[in-house]
């Protein structure tokens, strides 16, 4: 008996730390879902509709597999799609709670755009991409660089998006480079590899079993 015993509590101990270092993911953290509240309307880029009314929303990315992000925008109950909008990811070096952020603030009457969002925590968003013709007039309003394409995106489908060339343009429309509207990543080592994780659990079975090898010999 005492020797299940110990065999059981050794073994417990591999299991434990085995699934502490197991890596957890939530749909939520795979597609950033996020609810946004406006208080006001709100401009928007993509495919659907161009202006939000003040309300809530719900941001999704649809495809984090790629190096640009398409995100989605729902209405509260999620069952409404508004507006698909063509993103690349951006870098900022502090996390804050904000989820989204805008251009600077329009003559009145006018709604503000939404240049980026960025998931509450999280130092990487999604920095918006607006038809060439209206990243330049927004250009010229924020005077500084906005990001832009030159297919039409309120007919192109998603695979379009997906694939669609983007620059950066200044308020002249001159094309200058991404760099001067986002900042990518840093590069981080890989840890999808679950194979540092099975040679953890390796040694560890191994040290489960010296423990119950020792215990039997003290009982002999």
């Amino acid at each position: 008996m005492k020797q299940f015993r110990v065999f059981a509590i050794a073994l417990f101990l591999v299991v434990a730390v085995g699934l502490f270092f197991l890596p957890s993911a939530t749909a939520d953290d795979w597609n950033k879902k996020t609810s946004v509240t406006f208080s006001e309307p709100v401009e928007v880029p993509g495919v659907g509709a161009q202006v939000l009314p003040a309300g809530t929303y719900i941001f999704k990315l649809l495809n984090s597999s790629s190096d640009r992000h398409i995100v989605q925008i729902f209405n509260q109950s999620g069952d409404h799609l508004f507006t698909t909008i063509l993103a690349i990811p951006n870098y900022r070096l502090q996390a804050t709670s904000r989820t989204v952020m805008t251009f600077k603030e329009r003559a009145a009457g006018q709604p503000e755009a939404l240049r980026a969002w960025f998931y509450p925590g999280r130092n990487w968003g999604d920095e918006f991409v607006y038809a060439k013709s209206r990243a330049v007039e927004l250009a010229k309003v924020v005077d500084e660089p906005v990001l832009a394409t030159p297919i039409e995106l309120a007919a192109a489908p998603i695979e379009v998006l997906k694939t669609a060339p983007v620059e950066a343009v200044k308020p002249t429309g001159e094309v200058v480079e991404l760099a001067q509207v986002v900042e990518p990543p840093p590069m981080l080592p890989r840890t999808a590899s679950p194979l540092p994780l099975i040679g953890l659990l390796g040694l560890l079975s191994l040290g489960a079993g010296s423990i119950v090898s020792l215990t039997l010999k003290r009982q002999s």
